[in-house]
């Protein structure tokens, strides 16, 4: 069985947003033609969602841009809904993270139906094996997702052209970190 995971598609990872990466409209676009596509295959559709409330120093006023940020996808902030085109009755699940910490991998979330619920719970109890993952960032939250999908057992096809970078000169190594752990990079 063969699950669609869409990773932080959301508005302040899209142009316009706190965080805006240069595709994430077109990802978003595309990806919701996929969740209504009459041929989807899929036998789930789940997404995660940053849901920052306080993480500590993942927010920075001065950031780095890679262990600290500007302020994004606080709770309560439009910033933190998905993007428009993405469509949430379609989706089976929503896993939150980062209510008080960076989470950059949906598998450090919970369901948003049950807080006690974590990510690999639902897919394994659910007899999913194989995973196609999408979404924002590539060289962070895809990443991070993809490589904690792998440890936890599940075959992984990574859909590039349903995915955004931050920064295209490390979405280059976050590809070739995901290959070699074993992801399928289609």
């Amino acid at each position: 069985m063969r699950a669609l995971v869409i990773v932080d598609v959301q508005n302040d990872f899209c142009p316009g947003g706190a965080l805006g990466t240069e595709r994430g409209n077109i990802v978003a676009e595309q990806i919701a033609l996929l969740q209504h596509d009459p041929d989807n295959r899929y036998d789930a559709i789940i997404a995660t969602q940053d849901w920052h409330i306080d993480p500590g120093k993942h927010f920075s006023d001065n950031p780095d841009y890679i262990d600290s940020w500007p302020v994004h996808c606080v709770v309560g902030t439009g910033g933190a809904g998905f993007h428009p085109a993405i469509d949430e009755d379609k989706l089976d699940q929503i896993f939150r993270k980062g209510e008080y910490t960076a989470a950059y991998s949906g598998f450090e979330g919970h369901a948003a139906t049950d807080d006690s619920i974590t990510m690999a719970q639902w897919l394994h109890g659910r007899g999913i094996a194989d995973l196609d993952v999408t979404g924002i960032a590539t060289d962070y939250c895809v990443r991070a997702t993809v490589l904690d999908a792998l440890k936890e057992g599940f075959s992984v096809r990574v859909l590039t052209d349903l995915c955004s970078p931050v920064h295209p000169d490390t979405e280059a190594q976050a590809l070739s970190d995901m290959k070699n752990a074993g992801a399928e990079i289609v």
